[in-house]
């Protein structure tokens, strides 16, 4: 029985079909062109496009990250650029400043005192410094979390993280061991993330505890609330807004008359942006981007025809 098109309501009508990625020819369709682009990239790509790139990728593995831990499992972090309600934020948000302050102790007293300098990983005894060959490494790693965060929020972990982030009680109810769970969220985020940061000392070759600020972590909240709490998209979505979000703000400040004027202000001009751009999604788009972005493909979908909520009165 061929499968009904997704305008018409399309139904899953085996556990196989429900577990797949790509249930659809267009998905798949899709899949194949984006990722043709993507390794097409770096052949036309200036250097300062490649590492704008290079930058998304980062920041769709920190976002990715966090939004386990925040967006399914629905426990708030404020300490990932350091890196169990009121007090598990305030308690994150002071390991912050503990990493912070360690590791400005250690460069310190190692002598780095503007920072560490780090090496090109080798290969064989070849050097990986060229930015086209980052570009297809951070690639893989982004693809990679993405893959893992799928599958495992098919499993029984990402049912029992989302059983939290609904209601605690009625979880507990069920028999999901809620200290273990909201552990296993925070291990497994914890991990990506440092992963990400890996990545990230290698890749810029430099390590300092001033590109750890607060400021970061803002950032990377910024990410998964304008991109859409619980949903994969909406972190990749978010890190792709945000990573290229200061950059329009500098084009735009650039742009005014007397520029040069303005350039003290450029740091606080994000902190503000940042700050406006998240309360309006908050207050006037609570599903951020991919919201959006699932607007956009009903209604493509149903057109020419109109979209009615099942729950809106018809006039």
């Amino acid at each position: 029985m061929s499968r009904s098109p997704r305008a018409s309501g399309y139904f899953r009508t085996s556990y196989d079909q429900d577990l797949t990625l790509l249930q659809t020819r267009l998905e798949r369709a899709s899949l194949v062109v984006f990722g043709i682009a993507l390794l097409a990239f770096p052949l036309i790509a200036s250097p300062f496009q490649l590492d704008l790139a290079c930058q998304v990728f980062l920041a769709c593995v920190g976002s990715l990250s966090l939004m386990l831990l925040t967006g399914y499992a629905g426990q708030i972090s404020l300490g990932h650029a350091g890196l169990l309600g009121l007090y598990l934020a305030v308690s994150t948000l002071a390991l912050h400043f503990v990493v912070i302050y360690l590791g400005g102790e250690y460069e310190t007293r190692r002598g780095f005192s503007t920072g560490i300098v780090i090496d090109p990983p080798k290969l064989g005894g070849w050097s990986i410094s060229d930015g086209r060959v980052w570009y297809f490494i951070l690639l893989a790693a982004a693809a990679a979390t993405l893959l893992v965060c799928l599958n495992l929020l098919r499993a029984r972990t990402g049912r029992a993280w989302r059983a939290l982030r609904t209601r605690e009680t009625v979880a507990e109810a069920l028999g999901i061991g809620i200290a273990s769970y909201k552990l296993l969220a925070f291990v497994i985020s914890s991990a990506v993330t440092a992963v990400a940061g890996a990545l990230f000392a290698y890749y810029r070759g430099f390590v300092s505890v001033e590109a750890f600020s607060l400021f970061l972590t803002i950032q990377y909240l910024a990410m998964v609330i304008i991109g859409g709490m619980g949903s994969l998209l909406g972190a990749v979505l978010g890190a792709i807004f945000v990573t290229i979000f200061p950059y329009i703000i500098e084009i735009g400040l650039l742009a005014l008359p007397g520029a040069q004027r303005y350039a003290s202000l450029l740091f606080a001009a994000n902190y503000a942006a940042f700050g406006l751009v998240m309360i309006l999604f908050l207050v006037f788009e609570p599903l951020g981007l991919a919201g959006i972005w699932r607007r956009m493909q009903t209604y493509f979908l149903l057109w020419p025809f109109k979209h009615r909520p099942a729950s809106g009165s018809h006039r």
